[in-house]
């Protein structure tokens, strides 16, 4: 096992599900944007949201770098003003996660909203429900297979980040050294034990993660035929 086995997993596991939990609270409300409403320049949001499916990762990551650096405006905004330094941090990969993720939990999650049937708002509308209410209390009960999805979907896609990672972050050991990292650094090094034991925790993570989503979404669809 390599010796900093454990603190390289557990920094993989906090950047995955901080992550997830910071594209719910951001997803859920944009999701529920891009589906509903009607403007011209709304296949151009769609594209912008969607561009990390395309981009390499790398590209996603220099620019981010770029932008975080004190050349820029932003850099020197967060750096010289709130004092706050993003690249080779945590929080820098952190951001770069939320970035690149950021369409694997707005698909599933408009898709989502597209499918409750627009009878549902409409009959909580007549019934004077806000659309806050509806939301909470209409909508999202009834896109839950959406919600999970795009949750463990985030949550797996993580885990092996790498290029995004790799450049905002580097390769520090506890502050930016995640799993996939890992595994590259000891694969050069000529460690392959030592990578396999990276790279089968992470198989045996997503493995079990997919199982545990197919599972819940067979589950539900069970419950919602009886």
């Amino acid at each position: 096992m390599p010796p900093d086995y454990w603190q390289t997993l557990q920094l993989t596991l906090v950047l995955a599900a901080s992550t997830t939990a910071l594209l719910l609270l951001l997803g859920v409300p944009l999701a529920y944007w891009l589906a509903y409403a009607r403007f011209r320049a709304k296949p151009l949001v769609e594209a912008v949201v969607s561009l990390p499916l395309v981009l390499p990762p790398t590209v996603i990551g220099f620019y981010l770098l770029l932008a975080f650096s004190d050349d820029t405006a932003l850099g020197h905004f967060l750096i010289n003003t709130l004092g706050l330094s993003l690249n080779f941090t945590f929080a820098g990969i952190l951001v770069g996660s939320v970035v690149y993720n950021l369409p694997f939990m707005m698909q599933p999650l408009q898709a989502g909203f597209q499918q409750v049937p627009r009878s549902l708002r409409e009959a909580a509308y007549t019934l004077g429900k806000s659309r806050g209410t509806t939301l909470w209390r209409v909508l999202l009960p009834n896109m839950r297979p959406a919600l999970l999805s795009g949750a463990v979907l985030t949550f797996a896609h993580t885990l092996g980040e790498f290029g995004v990672v790799l450049m905002i972050g580097g390769n520090l050991p506890g502050r930016t050294r995640v799993a996939s990292i890992a595994i590259y650094d000891e694969q050069q090094s000529l460690h392959y034990a030592q990578a396999n034991a990276y790279a089968l925790t992470l198989l045996g993570l997503a493995f079990g993660i997919l199982v545990g989503l197919f599972y819940l979404t067979k589950r539900d669809a069970t419950r919602r035929l009886f």
